[in-house]
């Protein structure tokens, strides 16, 4: 027997499902037309501007209203160009830079491409608040470490991507800046009281909700004092008590994605942890990238059961899709902006750039690259300062796996330009940095998250805050070693 028509509609519209390939396929746009929320994209769907703009398309003549969303955060994290690296800084290097005008004009900017490729929903700025220098996940995702500075930038940031007409989706709330482990492997914990929250991780969501965001994303971070064993997502105290009575907030609460294994093993199972989430206050369930038809109509028939069952009150379902179709209304109501050049991203990033020590004598250089892993957030999207290199040599090496003899030897007479990324806890980074500095000349450019470690003897250490495109361009123009102009 097959689901009530009306119960299952219901259902969908709490759903933000994905498909493979660029090309949506029949069943994500029948499920639009049935009454699914939305899809997110993600670099799978995405090639070039021309496809995603008839995909975009082509999901609307499912629902002119569907709700279409991506994570498009700039810096490290991006879906539009995972290809090359995105032409904008991230969060991070806004922050070192100081000036929100220039974070609102460059959310602006992002927003404008969006809109014009027909996508509504950003799910970003991240506005956590990366205290721990460790943190595995958020780093140079975040505006920086101060609350205030993170608070006028996260505005600042939603400000812009509304004025384009793309809704802003603030995350990760209560706030994933303090964590140690990773939310897309496990359920980190963040022990601490709720008055500390207030104090260090919740500035930057009174911010954005006073600057009139339209979501805000939950966090599958575990805060015993609030959650118990289960995390955020799941917590009526967070989304409810804390986010929607103490904060304000009257939008939509969207799930991070309920793949990842801080809700999924927490709840024992994807259709199961929507449940939960609903059941908490959530409204609309990012199932995650990895999406069939068949895992959609799982999660459906799971959120109907539960409303036989007595696990979910229909009027908290209704609840819950009314305020999804309200965020589509205003996405369909919200007017677009023009496209702004990409220069501004790259300008951007020149002025991030911190220079410690001298510059100088770096003619051909030997660029040693230094192997990093990416998380499932930024993807395997290329970094680094190839692009951009004109006549010097670069290699790209394990830094647990490197002879620093054999480096020296390859580099002769050669000044060494060393590029990482989070090089203060990557295995034998900071042993390969320190023993290469002791006797050659040694360059340091770090492009992940600014820590307060510096190893001995080197010439000069380079910190971009980021590792996009626009980042490393930057770089290798500070160095003089810039190929023209991108």
């Amino acid at each position: 027997m097959g689901l009530d028509p009306g119960l299952r509609r219901l259902a969908l519209g709490t759903l933000l499902a994905a498909y493979p390939g660029p090309v949506p396929p029949d069943w994500a746009v029948d499920l639009v037309a049935d009454g699914l929320a939305g899809h997110t994209l993600f670099g799978t769907n995405i090639h070039e501007p021309a496809q995603v703009s008839a995909s975009t398309a082509a999901l609307r003549t499912g629902r002119s209203d569907v709700l279409i969303a991506i994570d498009e955060e700039g810096g490290d994290v991006t879906r539009l160009a995972h290809a090359t690296g995105s032409p904008y800084p991230g969060n991070a290097a806004l922050g070192a830079i100081g000036d929100v005008t220039l974070t609102r004009r460059v959310y602006q900017a992002i927003g404008a491409e969006l809109a014009s490729l027909g996508i509504t929903v950003n799910l970003a700025p991240t506005v956590d608040v990366n205290t721990a220098d460790d943190n595995p996940v958020i780093g140079t995702r975040s505006f920086g470490a101060d609350p205030v500075e993170v608070a006028a930038h996260a505005a600042a940031a939603t400000a812009g991507l509304q004025a384009a007409g793309v809704a802003a989706c603030a995350k990760h709330f209560p706030g994933h800046g303090a964590t140690v482990a990773d939310s897309h492997h496990e359920l980190p914990t963040v022990d601490v009281a709720p008055d500390v929250l207030r104090q260090r991780d919740l500035p930057p969501f009174a911010a954005v909700v006073a600057a009139g965001a339209k979501a805000v994303m939950t966090a599958h971070i575990r805060v015993p004092a609030l959650t118990g064993d289960g995390p955020a997502t799941f917590s009526r105290a967070v989304l409810v008590d804390l986010l929607r009575e103490e904060y304000g907030f009257d939008g939509a609460v969207i799930t991070d994605a309920l793949e990842m294994q801080g809700a999924a093993l927490a709840a024992g199972g994807i259709a199961p942890g929507a449940v939960r989430a609903l059941a908490a206050g959530a409204d609309l369930l990012c199932i995650g990238a990895k999406v069939d038809a068949d895992l959609v109509e799982r999660v459906a028939a799971e959120i109907v059961a539960a409303l036989d069952d007595g696990r979910l009150e229909r009027t908290r379902v209704e609840q819950a899709a009314g305020r999804a179709a309200d965020l589509a209304a205003w996405t369909r109501a919200a007017g677009g902006a023009t496209v702004t050049p990409t220069d501004l991203g790259y300008a951007a990033a020149r002025r991030a750039v911190r220079v410690e020590g001298v510059l100088d004598g770096l003619d051909h250089p030997l660029v040693v690259q230094l192997h990093a892993t990416s998380t499932i957030a930024e993807g395997r999207v290329p970094w680094g300062l190839g692009p951009h290199l004109l006549g010097a040599e670069q290699i790209r090496v394990v830094a647990a796996e490197a002879d620093p003899a054999d480096l020296r030897q390859r580099a002769g007479a050669r000044p060494i330009v060393l590029v990482g990324r989070h090089l203060h806890r990557l295995p034998g980074g900071p042993e390969l940095a320190t023993a290469l500095a002791a006797t050659h000349p040694v360059t340091v450019v770090e492009m992940g998250w600014p820590a307060t470690w510096r190893p001995a003897g080197v010439r000069a250490f380079v910190t971009t805050y980021g590792a996009s495109h626009a980042n490393g361009r930057a770089a290798a123009e500070a160095l003089g070693l810039a190929a023209s102009a991108p």
